[in-house]
């Protein structure tokens, strides 16, 4: 299928403007196209995001006959589609059915003076669908003939995040093996990293998917039945199935980052400052001052390759279901398996307080 990166991520939501204002004003995306009646689109309203290599789409439903309509009144806002780049969307499409993907939507072409671009669908996981798209050229022109273009921002600052480095999944009990089987089988991906995570009383199974040419990558993650509930099991009760749960963003400094993203206005999960206490048993040299990781709640974690600095964003949902990561990778290849029961530790204090 030749599946390149992340082509861009739509969201379904209740209010594309609203959702637009948040991530502009707290995450310094901008504003670069938008569909709706205005264009010829009568049942819903999109608008695309930009910051750096990552692509938003936030899209609304303006009638109850729009897709987005049914998934906002069944999961809230969320990830409804994580398209991939293809050198030919026609092709991918057909093997993706033939392998025995569900079609969502047929090929399309979209053209607006000599641009053109080609798009199909079919189911991933859950409600979220996979969007091949092919493009001929002018990537500015995102989706011709169906969204208007806006000029972009001449004081829009510096962009302090560069793309999607992966998503994370949560999957019912029994689906894991099942979907990681599927997205070997129908787009060609491999397994590279499976882990069983045990925090307390509470435990998981978390496997690694990603695409050949290892620009997309998913972390699949299902509870355990026979442990006390924890953080997947409320996640997949509040958003009414299978879902993403966070969007991991890459940046090139994350102490910088967090530090601008909090005077914007977002707010991170705060890590108990016992794991700090205990850094220095758990790594020699870290890449970044403990003193600095402290004051921005920022985790660290290590692997063969290098190491991994990551942080979490509170929800901002009503469902308090889906949230972003920011990370920074100085070399490290894995997911920072061993900061998950730090993260489970702050989520836990969150929802106490909440």
């Amino acid at each position: 299928m030749n599946i390149g990166a992340v082509d861009h991520v739509e969201f379904y939501v209740g209010d594309a403007q609203q959702s637009a204002f948040y991530l502009c004003t707290a995450f310094g995306f901008r504003v670069r196209g938008l569909a709706g009646p205005e264009t010829g689109q009568a049942d819903h309203r999109s608008l695309l995001l930009r910051q750096g290599g990552i692509e938003v789409v936030l899209t609304s439903a303006l009638n109850s006959s729009h897709p987005a309509a049914h998934y906002v009144m069944r999961h809230g806002d969320g990830v409804a589609n994580i398209a991939f780049e293809t050198e030919d969307a026609v092709k991918a499409f057909e093997l993706a059915v033939e392998r025995g993907a569900t079609p969502v939507e047929p090929p399309t072409v979209h053209s607006k003076d000599g641009t053109e671009v080609i798009t199909a669908s079919v189911l991933g996981f859950g409600d979220v669908a996979h969007r091949f798209v092919q493009r001929g050229g002018d990537r500015e022109q995102f989706l011709p003939g169906v969204m208007d273009m806006i000029a972009a921002d001449p004081e829009a600052g510096e962009e302090l995040l560069r793309t999607v480095d992966h998503a994370a999944i949560c999957l019912p009990a029994g689906q894991l093996q099942s979907t990681v089987a599927f997205y070997e089988k129908v787009f060609g991906f491999s397994q590279i990293f499976e882990e069983f995570i045990e925090v307390g009383a509470q435990a998981m199974d978390s496997k690694v998917v990603q695409s050949p040419s290892g620009k997309v990558t998913f972390t699949l993650i299902e509870p355990v039945t026979d442990r006390q509930p924890g953080q997947i099991d409320s996640f997949l009760a509040r958003h009414g199935g299978a879902g993403v749960q966070h969007l991991a963003l890459l940046c090139d400094d994350i102490v910088d980052t967090v530090q601008t993203l909090e005077k914007r206005g977002v707010t991170f999960l705060q890590t108990p400052g016992s794991y700090y206490d205990r850094l220095q048993e758990r790594f020699e040299r870290p890449d970044v001052r403990v003193e600095d990781l402290r004051r921005t709640n920022v985790l660290i974690d290590q692997d063969h390759w290098g190491q991994l600095f990551q942080i979490f964003t509170q929800s901002q949902h009503v469902r308090k279901t889906f949230f972003w990561e920011v990370i920074d990778r100085h070399g490290a290849r894995t997911f920072g398996s061993g900061n998950i029961k730090a993260l489970y530790e702050a989520v836990a204090g969150e929802k106490a307080v909440s």
